[in-house]
């Protein structure tokens, strides 16, 4: 792997250019990538993701989704990560950032960035909901297409994909056409503008700076209703009174959202379902006969 990185930095143009590696140590970094600190004979600091060459989409995707963030965010008040360097070097997959000093602390800066950001990019977003490339949530395929809408984008372009792939352990044919009616019909009279969303919002993805600034890491980009990320903040937990009041005291959110919640959510626990089997079956089953009666 170091050689592999010292290849790239080497023949990259910019700020990395010959840059010789001192150490290359392994950190946390999630279950499909490797993840290094990177310490260079200068001092610097860098965080580098590696995998394998037909992995290369991924990462693809999360340095165009990191790179679009990037153009909403308010700097004062949310970091997230730029690209430097994204290659294929002989059998192997590379992206490297910055590397950021993360610490547990407030998280009421990181709430108003996102909700900054949300803002930001609804007030110059491309009138459709969707993404222009396909791209992956976790492993999981998010396919490309846009929807003028927004009920109609969901329930095509993420239910009911996943919906289909759980056919392997038990989702019926019947139970895919009541559950996309109802979620249709949930989401008919919400007629949300566009917003840039992370898509991947939860307490790992997340995280705050020894300054009190926000940031997002590994984002699943695409444009959404803005409380796709908020109901994710609430599925599995770790977001802060302070992360709401925050994103409250920038863009207050609508009170009926909580039906919403449930049907954003049911898109991640088919996901995760899809990935990993186990109990998160047993949720989806559990959530299909709820949202049934």
């Amino acid at each position: 792997m170091r050689n592999s990185i010292k290849k790239a930095l080497a023949s990259k143009e910019g700020p990395l250019k010959n840059s010789y590696i001192e150490r290359a140590t392994p950190v946390n970094g999630g279950c499909i990538h490797n993840a290094w600190k990177l310490e260079l004979e200068n001092g610097r600091q860098f965080f580098a993701k590696t995998t394998s060459l037909e992995n290369f989409p991924m990462l693809e995707f999360e340095a165009k989704g990191l790179i679009t963030l990037n153009k909403f965010a308010n700097n004062k008040l949310i970091k997230i990560p730029s690209p430097l360097l994204l290659e294929k070097i002989e059998n192997t997959s590379i992206l490297v950032m910055p590397w950021l000093n993360l610490k547990q602390g407030e998280q009421i800066a990181l709430g108003k960035g996102l909700a900054a950001l949300h803002k930001a990019s609804t007030e110059d977003n491309p009138k459709s909901f969707g993404w222009g490339s396909n791209g992956f949530i976790g492993s999981g395929e998010q396919i490309k297409g846009w929807r003028s809408c927004w009920s109609n984008c969901f329930t095509e372009l993420r239910l009911l994909p996943q919906l289909r792939h759980g056919k392997k352990w038990g989702i019926t044919a019947s139970e895919i056409t009541r559950t996309i009616a109802w979620a249709s019909d949930c989401l008919a009279n919400h007629l949300p503008e566009p917003s840039l969303v992370h898509g991947d919002l939860w307490s790992g993805n997340a995280a705050v700076l020894e300054d009190g600034k926000g940031v997002l890491l590994d984002p699943a980009a695409w444009w959404a209703d803005r409380e796709v990320d908020i109901a994710m903040t609430k599925l599995f937990g770790g977001f802060t009174s302070d992360f709401y009041n925050g994103y409250e005291s920038i863009w207050p959110l609508p009170s009926d959202l909580s039906t919403r919640t449930k049907i954003y959510n049911f898109y991640h626990l088919l996901n995760h379902a899809n990935i990993f089997g186990g109990s998160y079956i047993n949720q989806c089953k559990s959530t299909l006969k709820g949202l049934q009666t």
